[in-house]
């Protein structure tokens, strides 16, 4: 999730003063989706768990997160629809 917030940040600072593909959305929902996990992950550290849990559920959970992120992402981009691509204002047939 961290990696993929660095990239979605990374994409969108490249392309800021043309962000046609609203990757500030992207960012901020995978910057908080990671600090999400950060705080779980440190509230179970401080019951007895370890703080770094690399099994097939941790990875899991972190993949459905990713999608889960995306999906809110593409549904911003949909209804936002910056190229005007859905919603022209002319329309010539």
């Amino acid at each position: 999730m961290t990696f993929s917030a660095i990239i979605s940040t990374l994409l969108w600072y490249s392309r800021m003063p043309n962000d046609e593909y609203l990757f500030r959305y992207l960012s901020l929902i995978l910057w908080g989706g990671t600090l999400m996990s950060f705080v779980d992950r440190l509230i179970a550290y401080f019951y007895g768990e370890p703080f770094i849990e690399i099994t097939i559920e941790a990875v899991v959970i972190g993949i459905y997160l990713l999608i889960g992120g995306l999906m809110i992402w593409m549904i911003v981009l949909l209804i936002k629809d910056p190229r005007k691509v859905l919603f022209k204002k002319n329309h010539n047939y």
